[in-house]
């Protein structure tokens, strides 16, 4: 009897370990974007998100700040993307989460404070307290907004790490980007990382600019719909982007730009569009 009580225990730690590498990983206050073959298609089946009472954004604004040196046109293309993202259809699929407060609204994501170019060279290695040291960079010379998304782009030189593990560049690949929060001076600041798309694991279009705009597509989305990590997700912790993540294929849609599947509860399943 104890022979068998030990090899159903080793069972089920090999069958968590198994399910575990396939679950986004996730700290406290960040949630990771899984690299190809991580990420579990569907996210949980046809189980549909669940809302856990936290805030979600009515209407958002995204803020990018450039840190470092870039491509020429690569800024220009990612600000281009984010200017007409907010009222695309492909935004729209996330209008229909909600929390006490309301709707999610389409939107001017661009409206918000100004974008920042940081020509300062970043380190090889960008923490998650470099991020958000970047963050309260900018917050120290523009107004804070609750309703903000502050997403920060480092270039091919540099890679991102959050805890042991690291995007693209980095010793330890496990997530192409990430979005968060924390807090400062009784502020919830909302923000994400954008490393650079620069290899296999993170890599759809095989086309950086391309790829990039995907990977802002997702943060993005996510950081609407669970901004502070307590909102919109299954029983898995999947959110309503990783549900979808790499399979079906991202793709090409409104005005040429890179998009990926976005859960929809209405459909119990993943969509294009809305």
């Amino acid at each position: 009897m104890t022979k068998k009580i030990l090899v159903v225990a080793a069972c089920l730690l090999i069958a968590v370990g198994a399910f575990a590498q396939n679950v986004p990983e996730t700290n406290d206050h960040t949630h990771h974007f899984p690299v190809q073959g991580w990420a579990r298609p569907g996210g949980g089946g046809s189980q549909n998100l669940s809302y856990h009472g936290g805030p979600v954004l009515h209407n958002a604004r995204v803020v990018m700040i450039f840190w470092g040196t870039f491509p020429s046109g690569y800024t220009t293309s990612m600000q281009n993307f984010r200017n007409q993202f907010g009222t695309t259809p492909e935004f729209n699929v996330i209008t229909q989460y909600s929390d006490g407060g309301g709707s999610i609204n389409l939107t001017n994501l661009a409206s918000g404070t100004p974008d920042y170019f940081d020509t300062s060279t970043p380190p090889t290695n960008v923490t998650d307290s470099a991020v958000q040291g970047e963050v309260l960079k900018y917050l120290s010379t523009y107004t804070f907004d609750s309703s903000t998304i502050y997403e920060v782009f480092i270039p091919s030189s540099s890679y991102s790490s959050d805890g042991t593990s690291t995007s693209c560049g980095g010793p330890s690949l496990s997530y192409c980007a990430y979005h968060g929060h924390f807090s400062n001076g009784g502020r919830d600041i909302k923000y994400s990382i954008q490393p650079w798309a620069g290899c296999s694991g993170c890599q759809s279009f095989g086309n950086t600019t391309l790829d990039q705009e995907h990977f802002v597509c997702h943060e993005t989305r996510e950081a609407v719909t669970d901004e502070d990590l307590n909102a919109w997700y299954d029983r898995r912790g999947n959110e309503a982007d990783d549900k979808c993540a790499w399979s079906p294929t991202p793709f090409i849609g409104t005005n040429g730009y890179a998009y990926q599947y976005e859960w929809s509860n209405g459909s119990s399943g993943c969509v294009k569009t809305r």
